[in-house]
């Protein structure tokens, strides 16, 4: 686990609009991205996510004109995901103001992806995202937005992407994602044992002791949260309180 602990709201973005559900159905609409992206970053988070929900499953890429008026809001590190597909895809991202991509069906369809684009971009610059669900002991890997069945382990596949080249892995549980239940934390401690670099829970945020417990006992070395940030729910200036209450170091706001 890295010594400061990241705050990360994530923006799931369907037509425009940023979207929230529940166990990845159940949409509902949550504002403006390039307004919300901006309150985030005026309210102090460490950077902002940003994925493209529909885009693998509608086989299209991302929006960039969405990417784009984020990009003019944000002066923190940005992510955005969705619809990846090559590096040409991953350059036009960058240069339409992506600090770093996040590839998930993609890498599963074609893993030497991972490994040309850390080469070409830097690790620092690709991060693979998994969407897993448990089965019995395991966990198994989803792609196109959790819509199809891999015969992928989460924690194997993991290791894998490391060692292609991912300098990153944003791991959410689908059975946790939008429940306000807490995180996967057997799931994400499993993972950073087995991983050198940083890991990004994500799924299941609903209290202040969720985000504490992501890294006290899931070992992550950032939290990553949607509905609890877009309804004010809670502040990210109250969850680095509490984080800083809790010992995890924090970065400031100043």
């Amino acid at each position: 686990m890295s010594l400061t602990a990241r705050i990360i709201p994530c923006l799931d973005v369907r037509g425009g609009r940023v979207v929230k559900g529940i166990n990845f159905e159940n949409i509902v609409d949550a504002g403006d991205p390039a307004e919300v992206a901006k309150r985030y970053d005026l309210e102090g988070a460490d950077e902002i996510c940003m994925l493209d929900i529909d885009a693998s499953y509608q086989e299209r890429s991302t929006t960039l004109t969405t990417v784009e008026a984020i990009a003019n809001q944000v002066f923190i590190p940005f992510t955005v995901g969705g619809g990846i597909k090559k590096i040409q895809d991953i350059e036009v991202l960058l240069k339409s103001g992506a600090d770093k991509v996040s590839i998930n069906t993609s890498a599963i369809l074609e893993p030497e992806l991972i490994q040309h684009a850390s080469r070409e971009f830097g690790s620092q610059c690709i991060v693979v995202a998994i969407d897993a669900k448990k089965e019995g002991d395991l966990w198994s890997v989803f792609t196109h937005g959790g819509k199809n069945k891999t015969l992928l382990n989460a924690i194997d596949w993991a290791k894998k992407v490391e060692d292609l080249g991912a300098g990153e892995i944003l791991m959410t549980s689908m059975d946790k994602d939008g429940t306000k239940s807490g995180y996967d934390n057997e799931l994400n401690q499993k993972l950073a044992s087995a991983l050198e670099i940083p890991l990004i829970a994500s799924g299941g945020a609903g209290t202040l002791d969720h985000l504490v417990d992501a890294i006290k006992i899931g070992e992550a070395d950032a939290v990553l949260a949607a509905s609890i940030f877009h309804y004010k729910e809670i502040s990210i200036e109250r969850v680095k309180e509490e984080l800083l209450k809790n010992k995890i170091s924090v970065r400031s706001n100043s």
